[in-house]
């Protein structure tokens, strides 16, 4: 199926502009990281403690992406929640 690399593109694309209100490529490397670090972290918890003790620089990197990601994620939510209240 050589459509489903696009295809899951715009699912991804989808779920950083919902997630972050942007989609520029940067963006979407972020929540890419973001997303499939909290999907090992929850599945393999073991595996992430392991990794993060091997690569404190890295587990450094994760929890700064992760902050940003909130960070963008609640001024989204207040954007979107100023423009209901215009309505």
């Amino acid at each position: 199926m050589k459509e489903f690399p696009e295809q899951f593109n715009a699912l991804l694309e989808k779920y950083t502009e919902l997630l972050v209100g942007e989609t520029d490529a940067a963006k979407k490397e972020m929540v890419t990281q973001y997303a499939l670090y909290s999907f090992i972290a929850k599945n393999m918890p073991a595996l992430v403690k392991h990794w993060n003790s091997l690569y404190p620089e890295g587990k450094d990197e994760m929890k700064r992406i992760v902050g940003e990601i909130k960070e963008m994620n609640e001024a989204h939510r207040a954007e979107m929640s100023r423009k209901q209240n215009d309505e």
